[in-house]
């Protein structure tokens, strides 16, 4: 068993076959997690001496970001050479290699405006998936230093102590969650479902990071979370580490979560997941 991942078997092969090595889910746990804590220093570290630029309206990014990204790639490449990487400051280009059987698709800095804004909310987020099938999440806060981690089958973690949905079933007692792209508009999607979720929810929090916010919901700080314009690195972490902690997950239309759009319904559990899913198809 490994000492640091102890529902982990040492001997666990994700995949075994001519020409390619055997490696243990405890690898890719361990790696990720290395990969985002450094990323996590690297953005730190930069405080205070960043320069901002739009990638487009009110869509930053920092030396920091790319700085982030830098020590992730190079963190899990090294390991795994074999694999490719998805990176949002890369605007979704898959670089070093091209596309993999195993793809790593990291956020190195999710909650740019907060830390632009020296708001002391925002992570890194790293996530290993293998044709379409997430395999390992770590969502690192580098300011609390919270590191939310989960493997398929294996449960979620906060700090290596295991993490579960709330108990709240009912939408008056749900504290949700919500998040706005730069360019929402009055019809935007996800505008129209937080005004029809006011009267319904006991409150509502738009943090500003994506990945948090799932995390949150996995630790049962949040109730319910939904979005129609995150990008699949903004999610692919917080997707796992919900499921695995108990949540339910699903597109917003109650149908099967697709990674490659990130549009989803996040609630604690199935029965809060269905009374959502009636107001916002309503």
């Amino acid at each position: 068993m490994s000492p640091e991942y102890p529902y982990l078997c040492e001997t666990e092969s994700l995949y075994s076959g001519k020409g390619l090595v055997v490696s243990a889910m405890s690898d890719y746990v361990t790696i990720c997690e290395r990969a985002a804590r450094a990323g996590g220093a690297v953005l730190l570290d930069w405080i205070g001496r960043i320069e901002v630029r739009e990638k487009g309206p009110g869509d930053l990014v920092t030396e920091a970001d790319l700085a982030s990204q830098e020590v992730i790639r190079r963190t899990v490449l090294d390991a795994f050479p074999d694999h490719s990487l998805l990176a949002e400051e890369d605007e979704g280009i898959e670089t070093s290699p091209a596309r993999t059987e195993y793809r790593w698709i990291a956020d190195p800095l999710d909650g740019t405006t907060n830390y632009v804004h020296r708001v002391p909310h925002y992570c890194v987020s790293l996530a290993l998936e293998r044709n379409g099938e997430l395999l390992v999440g770590v969502v690192y806060d580098p300011v609390a230093e919270e590191c939310f981690t989960a493997a398929a089958g294996a449960g979620a973690l906060l700090n290596g102590r295991p993490i579960r949905t709330s108990e709240v079933t009912e939408l008056s007692g749900a504290l949700a969650a919500v998040g706005f792209s730069c360019a929402a508009g009055p019809d935007s999607p996800d505008l129209v479902a937080f005004l029809k979720a006011i009267p319904h929810c006991q409150a509502i929090r738009r943090t500003g990071s994506s990945a948090l916010n799932l995390c949150y919901l996995a630790a049962g700080r949040f109730d319910l979370y939904w979005s129609f314009s995150t990008k699949i690195w903004d999610v692919a972490a917080g997707a796992l580490i919900v499921r695995e902690a108990g949540g339910e997950l699903t597109a917003p239309d109650g149908g099967p979560f697709v990674l490659e759009s990130a549009q989803f319904l996040a609630a604690a559990n199935k029965r809060l997941h269905a009374k959502s899913r009636q107001f916002l198809q309503s």
